[in-house]
């Protein structure tokens, strides 16, 4: 009987790691809020989640420790290369682009004009250039936006 040997995508590895490290500093930020463990404070649940999160991330670690690379890939830099390809597609990175410069764009204009002109830019991206259609629907979802949160829950939006 043979062993089959498992795979990991290109790149999984790194991630793992990257995740243990993003889960212990969610881990020490989450204690810094309050500066202790107590189960009534305000950084208990934080902690808590940081804590699932270390774990899951070790979790991740040993499940991958057996698994290896594809053997089409041939060294750490072929791996980056088939890691940017497979996962930074023009779409992802048209959206996460547009994501930053709406986050930003809310500091200077209101969440409202910002908010429109960001999803109006990324409907008429991704239909494909469909402008009439991409507007109606963009002035559709920032009316509902505006009777939800300011006349029905009364929540002011910046």
């Amino acid at each position: 009987m043979s062993k089959k040997i498992e795979r990991v995508q290109a790149g999984e590895k790194v991630f793992d790691w990257l995740l243990l490290l993003l889960s212990i500093g969610v881990l020490i930020e989450a204690y810094r809020i309050d500066g202790g463990l107590r189960l009534n404070s305000a950084g208990s649940f934080p902690v808590g989640l940081a804590l699932v999160m270390l774990v899951s991330a070790l979790a991740l670690i040993v499940s991958h420790r057996y698994k290896r690379r594809d053997e089409r890939i041939h060294s750490a830099l072929h791996e980056l290369q088939v890691f940017l390809h497979e996962h930074f597609k023009p779409h992802i990175v048209v959206f996460s682009v547009g994501a930053v410069i709406y986050l930003a764009a809310i500091v200077w204009a209101s969440f409202y004009v910002s908010t429109f002109i960001f999803l109006a830019a990324m409907f008429i991206y991704f239909r494909q250039g469909r402008v009439v259609s991409s507007l109606i629907i963009t002035t559709a979802a920032i009316a509902v936006i505006y009777v939800l949160f300011t006349v029905v829950f009364r929540v002011y939006l910046p």
